[in-house]
């Protein structure tokens, strides 16, 4: 019997080619995507295009107000979100938003009997958020163990995350051969009602560099020119 697993799907071009490598792997994925408050209700359009795109078995997208607690430029429109090249933790991280979000994909894999979760993060070419690296993945995986009836009882749940170690452009190279369309991703801070990408912003500027250095053409659709 095929066993399943929960893929967060944001919408943008990791979790795209995360959910890729998680069917590749012969899993039947369920996508989560959240309505967190995020100033791109854009990137949820985007992923219900990958979820349908990519044939997952369901796809839901659940409504988390982390606008209403704040903190983050994603989320709060008073805080500008930041040019690239910034030094520290930038404006753009949504405090505990990965815990958030692993917590519920958990709950809805232990409640359906989900042999795994896969998340799409990464801590090469990256923001700098805490909750992208390593070892907040390890943490997760031993709370999983601790806190949840399945991980006392031996049927722990685990947790994936193959996109950890990979640059940018090895992750474009990787879902390009497994047929993603990046062109229905967004992974712009700040795209518009339409889905265009600013080009400005850090995402974007990593996601622009990602594409020249895979040598692949960036499909990306800009509301104003990409920086050079």
């Amino acid at each position: 019997m095929q066993e399943s697993a929960i893929v967060l799907l944001s919408g943008g071009l990791d979790s795209a080619t995360c959910l890729a490598i998680a069917r590749q792997r012969g899993y039947r994925c369920h996508a989560l995507t959240f309505d967190y408050g995020q100033r791109s209700l854009a990137e949820i359009e985007a992923a219900r295009s990958q979820a349908l795109a990519q044939r997952v078995a369901g796809h839901r997208v659940l409504q988390v107000p982390l606008g209403e607690i704040g903190g983050s430029a994603l989320t709060d429109h008073a805080i500008e979100v930041p040019s690239p090249g910034k030094e520290g933790i930038p404006a753009t991280y949504v405090p505990a938003r990965n815990t958030i979000f692993l917590s519920h994909a958990l709950a809805w894999a232990e409640a359906d009997g989900a042999a795994a979760i896969f998340i799409g993060v990464n801590a090469l070419d990256y923001s700098g958020y805490p909750d992208c690296r390593p070892e907040y993945i390890e943490a997760f995986r031993r709370l999983m163990q601790v806190a949840t009836k399945s991980g006392v009882e031996g049927r722990a749940i685990t947790l994936e995350a193959p996109l950890i170690d990979r640059s940018k452009a090895e992750i474009i190279r990787a879902g390009s051969a497994l047929g993603v369309d990046y062109a229905n991703t967004l992974s712009c801070y700040q795209a518009d009602s339409a889905g265009l990408a600013c080009g400005q912003c850090e995402s974007c500027e990593l996601r622009r560099q990602g594409f020249a250095a895979a040598g692949i053409e960036d499909p990306t659709r800009y509301r104003r020119p990409a920086k050079s």
